[in-house]
């Protein structure tokens, strides 16, 4: 997700993107742990997703 979609959302949507991306990033790491993906980059992709998605619900918060 890129942080202009990050920023339409509302606090629960961002919350509920946090746990679905959060249980895709470790569903993702386990499936590479047994046998290798076919995009390892997408890893990065879901933790940088993650980080966003923290980062503006932190933001949020201090206001």
């Amino acid at each position: 997700m890129k942080q202009k979609e990050i920023k339409i959302l509302s606090d629960d949507e961002l919350n509920d993107k946090l746990s679905l991306f959060s249980s895709s990033l470790y569903e993702t790491k386990t499936t590479h742990a047994v046998s290798p993906i076919e995009n390892p980059l997408s890893i990065r992709k879901i933790r940088r997703t993650i980080a966003r998605l923290k980062t503006e619900i932190s933001k949020r918060v201090q206001k």
